[in-house]
Parts: structure tokens; C-alpha cells; sequence
């Protein structure tokens, strides 16, 4: 105990340091199956876990000439400081970006780039969030955003989805319920196309209406938008931030549409909001790498981005396919996503199977998926799984299917034999089962 009366927590043997920690390092916690996929990584494991985009698929005589570019061209701008909003040429090239899903109502000073949307997401967090504040978020969610909460000491509620993305009615309830709690709600955190881990899409009836009950009640709208050029067949409704330019935070980012390893994502934000977001990148990294943005940029003005976006789209769909043709031969019981583009099929197992307690069974027949547990924050999502196809090839996915059947019939023959509960029965409910009711407290 202090002086003030403050309890001052003690260092151990494993950190010295543990008694001066801030409070929000709390936080920060490992995933919950980080280890195993350690283990994962092995090249005789077939992963279905990571979403990892399939770079080989770029036509890498493009990005080295680039490079080359960049530097014969640009070498001392591109090696020297910059910009804390980012090189105007590459705002410019984000603007036709955008245009495809929509959004034609911005300006080159509207956006800000920044080391991945993931940097843009934690720089939005730290503005808004107070410890005890509470964030909105689909059930499921996307796991790296639940952290980034977690980081500033915030709350997340889910709201309920199904096959056509976030429920307004789950969402009008819920924000009646933790007004009346007197919660104090931030921001509504989305992924309306191609979910991750879901792999639904917001259907285009429901993005008004959502829209308009964030409008009324005065809560910010996030929305976190990777996938959406991905799709396969036809393309995303137009972005929500298409549809109210105050209301909506767009995030965008080139890791899955070009490549992860330039981290360079985007926040395209209102005025007042914008301004705050430069003086933090400011303030965390002084200013995005002009390198970086310089390559993406020179690539955009010379290749056909387009084309090989959809090279991308047919790469995907392909193994896409293969997945689910793949859980209708060997799972056919079981119920999934069918998603129309991105990265994801979202599993769900009898009530009977814990996918977290089955993952190590599953690394061990060589296949490795991410457990349902890792996209909620209060502990649902066990008879879940997420699948990526993004990375494997067709016949890599056949394999690890089949592998995964043998861990899921392994599994209930064995809760069959000892209790008697491993019949497996056709679930009646589609892909995305709407989550219960939160408690909330």
C-alpha cells in the first residue's frame, strides 16, 4: 500500500517490472491459441487458421519495378520523413479505390493513411475510448479489434447477426438496454462485407437502418473494411460510409487487395475527427513510411490494380469452392458459411464439441483451424470454428478437411462411447447461429 493509500502491486521472479505496469497493460493478453499455432506453422500442418493473402499470386516483376521506381525516381523522399497524414499520391489512388465500393463523396485531405488498418483502428480507439466505455460489435467479431479494445480498458458487447449481417432489432435492444444501464456507448465497431470470421455481408436492405438507429442514438459508426473488393459473383452493397459521411469511420487497407508485408492501411474520417487522427499518428510514429506509401502509390499508377484484383477474386473463389465442397463430402452434417468473397467460412459443431478443447487433437492429425472462443469477448463461441481458404491451395484444403473430419468423428465417437452424447444430429439453424442475449454486466 502507498502513502496515498493507492494498493501497489508486488514484481514476481517472471517480471521485476509488474508492479509499475499501467493499468490498461491488463489488456494486453496473448491469443489464446498463439502456442499452438506455433505449432501450426509446420509445413506438413494443413492451416486453416491464419488469414494469411495468397501473395504469389502478384505478379512480382510488377512490385519489383516499383521499386525500382521508387527509389531511381524518389529515392530521397522516400528514405527521408514525411507527412503524419501521408503522401498525397497515394490519397489520391485510395480515392479511385473507394469509388469502386461507392464512396465518391471525398476529398485527397479527407484520409489518413497509416502503418496497416490496424494502426488506424488502435489510433481511433485511443481517441474515443475511457476505461468502462463500451464498443458495439457483431457476435462474432473480429479478434485483433476485441484486443485493441481491450487495450483502453473498454467493453465490448455483441450484437446478434445472421446469414444477412448485423440484426437492427438486436441492435435497437441492445443499445435501449445499456442506455437504461446507463452505459456510455462509443462507437458501433462493423465489418459489413465478407466478415471476418463470419463470411456474411450486410445485406443492402439492413445498411440504412443501421445506419439510421446509430444516427438517432448518437453513436459513431466504425467500419473496418478489407475484404470488400474480394468479392466473387456480385459485387458488396455500396460502403456504409457511402451513405452518411458524419456518421462513419471507413478503414481500408492494401494487406489483402496488394500485400500485408507494405502495411499500408487508411482512415478516411470526418473533418473534426480527421484532425485528431493526424496529431496521434503524430504523436505515436511522427508519419506513416513514405516508403512504403511511395511503392503502393507507383504501383497503383502503373499496373492494372484492377486486374489483379480480380485475379485475387478468382484465386479465392476457387478455393472457396473447394472448402465447402470439401465440408459437404466429409462434414455434410455440420452447418457453414457460404460466403460470396473474402476470406472465411464460419463452422458451427454440434453442442456436444468444444472446438478450443479439440484444436490440440486437430494439430496433432496435422490440420489447424481458429476456435470460435477467439472472436467473442465473453467466452461464447466454443461450438465454433473458423476456416480460411485464402492461403492453401485446392488440394491442401481437401486434405485438411478430411483431417478435420477425422478429429470431429474422432471426437463425438469418443463422447458416444464414455457418456453417450456424440450422436451427431443435422443442426436445424443457419450458418450463424444469433447469439443469446448479453447479460451485459
Amino acid at each position: 500500500m502507498t502513502s496515498d493509500g493507492v494498493p501497489q502491486r508486488a514484481g514476481n521472479n517472471l517480471d521485476p517490472w509488474y508492479a509499475n505496469y499501467a493499468d490498461r497493460a491488463a489488456g494486453f493478453a496473448a491469443s489464446e491459441v498463439r502456442a499452438l499455432f506455433a505449432v501450426a506453422s509446420r509445413p506438413e500442418v494443413v492451416s486453416l487458421a491464419g488469414g494469411m493473402p495468397y501473395v504469389s499470386a502478384l505478379p512480382q516483376e510488377l512490385i519489383t519495378s516499383a521499386f525500382e521506381r521508387t527509389m531511381r525516381e524518389q529515392g530521397p523522399v522516400a528514405l527521408q520523413y514525411g507527412s503524419g497524414q501521408g503522401i498525397p499520391s497515394l490519397r489520391s489512388h485510395i480515392l479511385e479505390v473507394m469509388a469502386l465500393e461507392g464512396i465518391r463523396n471525398a476529398s485527397v485531405d479527407d484520409i489518413v493513411t497509416s502503418t496497416g488498418s490496424q494502426q488506424a483502428l488502435d489510433f481511433v480507439a485511443k481517441l474515443f475510448l475511457d476505461p468502462g466505455d463500451v464498443v458495439l460489435a457483431e457476435a462474432p467479431s473480429y479478434v485483433g479489434a476485441m484486443g485493441v479494445f481491450r487495450s483502453y480498458q473498454a467493453s465490448v458487447v455483441h450484437v446478434a447477426m445472421d446469414d444477412e449481417g448485423l440484426i437492427p432489432e438486436a441492435l435497437r435492444e441492445t443499445i435501449a438496454v445499456l442506455r437504461g444501464q446507463g452505459r456510455r456507448i462509443k462507437f458501433l465497431y462493423t465489418i459489413p462485407n465478407f466478415h471476418n470470421p463470419a463470411g456474411v455481408t450486410l445485406s443492402a436492405a439492413r445498411r440504412p437502418e443501421i445506419l439510421e438507429i446509430c444516427r438517432s442514438n448518437e453513436i459513431l459508426v466504425l467500419e473496418d473494411n478489407p475484404y470488400g473488393l474480394l468479392h466473387f459473383d456480385e459485387p458488396a452493397p455500396n460502403a456504409l460510409r457511402s451513405m452518411d459521411p458524419e456518421g462513419v469511420v471507413y478503414l481500408g487497407s492494401f494487406s489483402k487487395t496488394l500485400a500485408p508485408g507494405f502495411r499500408v492501411g487508411w482512415a478516411l474520417a470526418p473533418h473534426a475527427i480527421r484532425e485528431k487522427l493526424i496529431l496521434a499518428a503524430e504523436s505515436a510514429i511522427l508519419s506513416p513510411s513514405s516508403f512504403s506509401q511511395l511503392v503502393v502509390s507507383e504501383y497503383l499508377s502503373e499496373a492494372d490494380w484492377r486486374g489483379q484484383i480480380d485475379a485475387f477474386r478468382g484465386v479465392y473463389r476457387e478455393r472457396k469452392e473447394a472448402m465447402v465442397e470439401a465440408l459437404g463430402e466429409y462434414l455434410p452434417q455440420l452447418s457453414w458459411t457460404d460466403p460470396n468473397g473474402g476470406f472465411y467460412v464460419w463452422v458451427t459443431l454440434p453442442d456436444v464439441l468444444d472446438s478450443k478443447q479439440m484444436l490440440p487433437r486437430a494439430v496433432r492429425e496435422l490440420v489447424a483451424y481458429t476456435p470460435g472462443t477467439a472472436f467473442f469477448a465473453d467466452g461464447r463461441g466454443r461450438h465454433a470454428m473458423r476456416l480460411s481458404f485464402c492461403y492453401p491451395t485446392p488440394e491442401q484444403i481437401r486434405v485438411g478437411i478430411r483431417r478435420l473430419a477425422t478429429v470431429v468423428n474422432g471426437e463425438l465417437d469418443l463422447l458416444d462411447t464414455f457418456a453417450g452424447t456424440g450422436t451427431l444430429q443435422t443442426p436445424d439453424r443457419p450458418g450463424i447461429e444469433p447469439a443469446p442475449p448479453t447479460d451485459m454486466k
